[in-house]
């Protein structure tokens, strides 16, 4: 909607052009400022912030405040210049009127920084994404990064980073993720010998990302397993590297692993970020599932996430009842969901779960029954039904999922009286897990916390205050664009 109303307002009056360009422009031009400033005093925080307000900016960037903007920042003439230039759009006599009329109101930059440079190549790269001119986005990304490998300095790290998630990005929207596997993993070495950490980050998740994209989970799990680990620097890196790592686990068959990296990954995602988080739900569904766990009803009734999540909620009541044919109409019905979001074959895996539960179910109910009864309150539709209710059984008494005895001379299923639970190590081991949660999540709200630089020897004066006051509110007005873009 909010789109269509856009493009509504756009057309409407001949002045809106120039009421917002120019507004636009400064912006970039005071983000460019920022850039140098945190350039020639070496501080990250500054470019990290830059970026920042880039993205606040992003559904405003057009061709002709872009073409301005690189007449503002770059040399004309150059190679940096002409190139970026000519991803651009043309633009009409009005624009042309515009740019010259806002870009000649400064000279232009004799010697850019390379971190300017490179901010140039990531707004262009953002701008044609969200144009949708996805191969102009896949030649503008890789001579940015080809320009990229020539510069070595950590004020360029965050920049960098950024144009690492866009390079893939675009190659992924036109289907083209394979062709550049070799280049991720040539980046990655060149980040780790450069000791950009940001960089590694960014680089380990993208190469996850392709390798699961075309399903090499043991490729992922080795690259996984073999890449230099440190604390995480990025919130939405390490939620992203949580997936993968949840994701590589439950094919592995490592359930209670993938389980709390998926619910720690939904959990530290930020509000903004839904379709993650959605993610991160549907998988954690199925592997608690698979783990013979029933989620509970408010995870399906979260904000935002009703419709998403219908298929799993209808799929989760057909295990709790352990109905054999709900679970197959359901598998049936949403099977086109399932096959997009890569859980149809861990669906399959549910089938035993499902009769698991049912066979459940009936030693609770029954004290005695016959196999032919199980089969038949099962629904096993097989050549030899009798034969697989007592294989069925058997197994889930060798596996202690039910505590029954197998008379195979009168065809039976004896259940034995169920004991106490409390005179058992069960609630010891509950009550252990639960605090065991609550001291993690503790010590990781302690390891989050930040502390402004150097409160405790200097008194800042007011005017200062208020400037650091005034960032806080800007930081606090586009934090959320900001995760809503990182996802």
């Amino acid at each position: 909607m909010t789109q269509d109303v856009e493009m509504k307002e756009q057309p409407a009056a001949s002045n809106s052009l120039s009421s917002f360009s120019p507004s636009t422009l400064q912006h970039l031009k005071e983000i460019a400022s920022l850039i140098e400033t945190g350039a020639y005093a070496r501080e990250v925080r500054r470019i990290v912030r830059a970026v920042r307000l880039t993205m606040a900016l992003r559904r405003k960037l057009k061709a002709s405040v872009l073409s301005a903007f690189l007449n503002f920042a770059l040399p004309p003439g150059s190679e940096a210049h002409n190139r970026l230039s000519s991803y651009l759009p043309k633009e009409d006599e009005h624009d042309m009127e515009v740019d010259t009329a806002t870009s000649s109101l400064q000279a232009p930059a004799k010697h850019p920084l390379p971190e300017l440079e490179i901010y140039c190549y990531l707004l262009v790269l953002i701008f044609l994404i969200d144009q949708k001119k996805y191969n102009e986005a896949k030649a503008c990304s890789s001579t940015s990064i080809a320009r990229l490998k020539n510069v070595n300095r950590r004020t360029v790290d965050v920049l960098a980073a950024r144009l690492y998630f866009y390079y893939s990005l675009s190659y992924e929207l036109t289907g083209d993720l394979a062709e550049i596997r070799g280049d991720l993993l040539a980046l990655h070495r060149i980040a780790t010998l450069r000791h950009d950490e940001l960089g590694q980050e960014t680089l380990l998740n993208l190469l996850l990302r392709n390798y699961l994209h075309y399903n090499l989970y043991d490729q992922a799990e080795k690259l996984r397993s073999k890449a230099p680990r440190f604390e995480a620097h990025s919130n939405q890196q390490f939620c992203r590297y949580l997936f993968y790592l949840g994701k590589i686990r439950t094919i592995q068959l490592e359930y209670t692993d993938a389980k709390e990296a998926l619910l720690q990954a939904a959990r530290k995602a930020p509000v903004a970020a839904l379709g993650f988080r959605v993610q991160c739900n549907k998988w954690a569904i199925i592997v608690r599932l698979l783990l013979g766990e029933i989620p509970e009803r408010t995870i399906f009734m979260q904000k935002g996430m009703e419709k998403a999540l219908r298929p799993y909620f209808e799929l989760t009541n057909a295990v709790r009842i352990g109905d054999l044919e709900l679970f197959r109409s359901v598998a049936e019905k949403f099977s086109s969901t399932f096959s997009s979001d890569q859980t149809h074959n861990l669906i399959v895996r549910l089938r035993h779960n499902v009769i698991r539960t049912g066979l459940r179910n009936i030693s609770i109910s029954y004290s005695r029954i016959s196999l032919a009864d199980v089969a038949k309150k099962l629904r096993l539709n097989s050549a030899n039904p009798i034969a697989d209710a007592e294989s069925i059984v058997a197994k889930a008494i060798r596996d202690g999922a039910i505590d029954a005895i197998l008379d195979h001379a009168n065809g039976w299923m004896l259940s034995k009286e169920t004991g106490d639970i409390y005179s058992t190590n069960e609630p010891q081991a509950a009550f252990n897990s639960r605090i065991v949660f609550c001291l993690n999540m503790h010590n990781e709200a302690v390891r989050a916390l930040r502390f402004p630089p150097n409160s405790h020897k200097e008194k800042e004066s007011a005017e200062k205050r208020r400037e650091r006051q005034q960032q806080e509110q800007e930081l606090a007005k586009h934090i959320a664009e900001e995760d809503d873009d990182e996802f």
